[in-house]
């Protein structure tokens, strides 16, 4: 995608303008919405008959007061589209098995949080787990396709098809590090030194001989973090195994088996014996439950956008932290696809859950609510119109990206207000991948990803956490893989760059 692309952008991004704005640049089917689809998006409330949608979504901890919210919730989409709303949030280390469990069993539900992280947007669309919405936009939310640029819309279609709604945020992703502020002062952290993740390394072994054991210098969760750094070492991520390299991203490649990959083992197997990283990294499915006790010093992140600094305050704990980024604002597939709303083939109610969405996206006193909770019970309005989030109310989810339109949402205190003028700059400079839009259908290999799944859930978290050496598994790691089907798994997914290459 070249630049021009993300001049769309331009006026769009601040709140006024991005309902109403880029004209023709949103879907074709929402686009031109008929005097009948007109029509029907307006019916009466009263016309509508009542149902209850069920909405399965994943956060990184289950607030407390999610009863307070959801009451709070409804009250708004009762008088505005006849329906209540049942909010099933899991956490984002529970999220796969519990969807995979849902849909494998039949299980009715209306809408479900996908990305291409976490609960698979392409593979669970060649499974039939969702429907197509062009049809349902253009009936029950005409003005959606509008509100979003059609690069954005583009980068969600599967055979030319829609089957999520993008939650509108940054489409960008920049790599790098957050670290306490407190501590990044109290041993004189030079940030402009930091240009990769060794340069991390005098930092850490300060914090590691100064603080005490409760205190982690470099936190991980099981996943390891070699995910979240591809880009700094040239890598593009395509599934959870495969990806091009950038100095050649005609070729997929399997990222375990790169250079870059024995490059991080050595790293971290280092930091996790000098005790860098905290113990018991391999288990630890939420890196969560570390993180909001404020006593994580420094994490990798590859989303640093714009405002980052007070959503992981929030997180660590009410503690400052800084953003270091260490590569350049870029632009993909991926960056677009990381959260949105499907609605599931067994949904009963999809024209419901379709207005549900559209609310999402539209309404700000529906976004906020699910994003921050009741005014005066879960945070106060500051004098500025910012926000005060309530810690000890019970809900603070910190995580608007996984609800909706991010652009509607109020800002918390301390948030830079050039927040959006900010991210649309970003939006118009990222760089964009190599290979944007291209999407793989992975339905010709499935046993193959799923036997996999299997072997990365063995061997990924004690390598990339650094608790298991390379020399001891990385070969019989690799070898795993193969004889899972990786080979066969490259062999399509280059099959399938080099037919969408054709189109370009």
């Amino acid at each position: 995608m070249k630049k021009e692309l993300f001049k769309v952008l331009t006026g769009a991004v601040s709140i006024a303008v991005l309902l109403s704005a880029c004209g023709g640049k949103g879907s074709d089917s929402a686009s031109t919405a008929s005097p009948a689809a007109s029509a029907a998006a307006t019916t009466k409330v009263e016309q509508l008959a009542p149902v209850e949608l069920i909405w399965n979504y994943p956060l990184s901890a289950i607030p407390q007061d999610m009863a307070t919210v959801q009451e709070a919730i409804n009250k708004i989409t009762k008088a505005k589209i006849n329906a209540t709303v049942k909010l099933q949030p899991q956490t984002f280390a529970d999220y796969v098995q519990k969807m995979n469990t849902t849909t494998a069993s039949g299980e009715n539900y209306d809408i479900a949080w996908v990305s291409n992280w976490n609960w698979d947007y392409v593979t669970n669309q060649s499974k039939g787990a969702f429907i197509a919405l062009d049809d349902l936009m253009a009936k029950y939310a005409p003005t959606l396709g509008k509100s979003m640029p059609q690069f954005v819309w583009d980068a969600t279609k599967i055979g030319g098809k829609v089957y999520a709604i993008p939650n509108y945020q940054t489409v960008t992703n920049k790599q790098g590090f957050l670290i306490q502020k407190k501590y990044s002062d109290k041993y004189n952290l030079d940030v402009n030194s930091i240009k990769k993740i060794e340069d991390l390394e005098p930092f850490l072994a300060k914090v590691k001989a100064g603080e005490s054991k409760d205190i982690v210098p470099f936190l991980m969760d099981r996943t390891g973090r070699f995910g979240n750094m591809l880009r700094g070492y040239g890598l593009e991520t395509i599934t959870s195994v495969i990806g091009v390299d950038l100095k050649n991203p005609d070729k997929i490649i399997n990222l375990y088996d790169t250079p870059q990959f024995a490059q991080y083992l050595d790293l971290v197997k280092s930091w996790h014996d000098k005790g860098y990283i905290n113990d018991g990294a391999a288990t630890l499915k939420n890196k969560a439950d570390i993180e909001k006790t404020g006593n994580a010093v420094v994490q990798v992140h590859n989303v640093l956008k714009p405002g980052v600094e007070t959503q992981f305050k929030t997180a660590n704990g009410g503690n400052d932290v800084i953003a270091i980024p260490t590569t350049e604002a870029w632009a993909g597939t991926a960056s677009i696809i990381t959260t949105m709303q499907a609605i599931s083939k067994t949904s009963k109610n999809p024209e419901r859950a379709m207005m549900f969405i559209n609310l999402l996206n539209t309404d700000k006193e529906l976004f906020n609510t699910i994003s921050y909770g009741v005014e005066g019970k879960h945070y106060t309005k500051n004098s500025d119109n910012t926000i005060k989030i309530i810690k000890e109310a019970g809900y603070v989810p910190n995580a608007s990206w996984v609800f909706g339109n991010t652009f509607n949402g109020l800002l918390v205190e301390g948030t830079d207000p050039n927040v959006v003028a900010n991210t649309q700059k970003e939006n118009e400079t990222a760089k964009a991948s190599p290979i944007m839009g291209f999407k793989f259908v992975n339905s010709a290999v499935t046993a193959e990803i799923a036997n996999i799944t299997t072997v990365l859930d063995q061997y990924n978290p004690g390598l990339s956490t650094g608790t298991v050496a390379a020399s001891e598994k990385l070969k019989e790691f690799q070898d795993k893989l193969k004889a899972a089907g990786v080979d066969k798994v490259i062999a399509e997914a280059q099959k399938q760059l080099d037919e969408w290459k054709k189109t370009k």
